[in-house]
């Protein structure tokens, strides 16, 4: 059996636990997720017994080399998706269905009560998604490729930079780096920041250029077939011109780029399975908060990477979510500074048995 039947038969079993005839699922990645299907514009049901993926004759070559075991139904240009899925549903002889109420739009829900009056459709949130937060064998070894992807291209962004380049040209050809060393694309848009722009946790490159600040923050993440990474570090500017007060900008600098650092190490020592994801950002928050910066580190502790760049589990302070051995997800620090600038030191976490694994060491963090 292969891992997305295996997705499948655990997604049965929830079906059985919420009470539901079937599921329709029509966000794209979970289609995905649960079929291997990487085509658009289709929908997956899912009963106990059956999946049927619904798609249209643009995919019929596609559907048949990627999955070519599944059950299909497969429309013409003279229905929509939404019509032909209600048709499907209302063969199966099926009275309550569920759905993805996150994705599905109104107008298609409107249209499938319309096409399939039989049935009573129930909105559901996250039941795929439940099962993405654990990753399998297939997963990590996709994620651990984006990574490489990512760790990579770095490299040949510190080769070739130079004092003339400015925080967006730094920022495309990362981005095309990315694409030199095997990815397919960006996770999301690159962020470089020089110097006091860094304290914007989301800047978006500007036409400042490299040698006019001291050092700059690079968050980038690379893009395997399907899985993503996540990745930022704060470099020194190679460039960085002679002026009054550098030595007060470096040694300032050095001592929040230590203590986000040893914030980071006391959030990965405090991985392992059973723990609370509120309790592991706890263990930063506090720290920082005792070295003087609590005010500073103003977003979550870390987020879950896979098939999206921000997917579960949730690592914040509010987080519900308790660590599991599977779970994949960030860790990213930060220290912000208004005037000065700001350090974040990102890595990605595999939970294991017995702890967890950084898996992209290798990308340097000691400055």
């Amino acid at each position: 059996m292969n891992h997305h039947a295996r997705r499948r038969q655990r997604f049965a079993r929830l079906l059985k636990d919420e009470k539901l005839g079937a599921f329709l699922v029509t966000n794209p990645l979970n289609a995905l997720y649960l079929t291997g299907f990487t085509g658009g514009s289709s929908f997956v049901i899912i009963t106990s017994k059956r999946t049927i993926l619904v798609t249209d004759t643009r995919f019929s070559i596609q559907v048949a080399e990627e999955c070519p075991d599944l059950e299909t139904a497969i429309r013409g240009p003279n229905k929509t998706t939404c019509q032909l899925a209600a048709e499907v549903l209302e063969k199966l002889g099926l009275q309550t269905v569920g759905v993805e109420s996150q994705h599905l739009t109104i107008a298609n829900f409107d249209a499938l009560e319309n096409f399939a009056k039989s049935i009573d459709f129930v909105a559901k949130n996250g039941l795929v998604e439940s099962l993405r937060v654990i990753k399998d064998e297939s997963e990590i070894t996709a994620i651990r490729e984006a990574i490489e992807y990512g760790k990579r291209a770095f490299k040949m962004m510190q080769a070739m930079l130079s004092a003339t380049d400015t925080e967006k040209e730094v920022a495309d050809a990362l981005d095309s780096y990315i694409r030199r060393a095997g990815g397919h694309g960006t996770s999301f848009e690159t962020i470089v920041a020089v110097g006091d722009r860094s304290a914007l946790p989301h800047c978006p490159p500007s036409s400042r250029r490299i040698a006019e600040g001291d050092f700059m923050l690079v968050d980038w993440g690379a893009r395997g077939p399907l899985y993503t990474s996540d990745l930022t570090r704060v470099i020194r500017s190679p460039f960085f011109a002679e002026r009054k007060g550098r030595q007060r900008v470096e040694s300032k600098l050095q001592k929040i780029y230590t203590v986000v650092l040893q914030a980071q190490r006391r959030a990965i020592a405090a991985v392992r399975p059973g723990v609370a994801a509120k309790d592991v950002d706890a263990a930063t928050r506090s720290y920082i908060a005792d070295a003087g910066y609590g005010n500073a580190f103003n977003h979550g502790l870390g987020h879950g990477i896979g098939l999206q760049v921000h997917e579960g589990p949730d690592i914040r302070s509010t987080s519900t979510d308790v660590l599991e051995a599977g779970m994949v997800f960030t860790l990213e620090p930060g220290v912000y500074i208004e005037g000065f600038g700001g350090v974040r030191l990102e890595d990605n976490i595999l939970v294991t048995p017995d702890g967890c694994e950084v898996l992209s060491s290798g990308v340097p963090i000691d400055f």
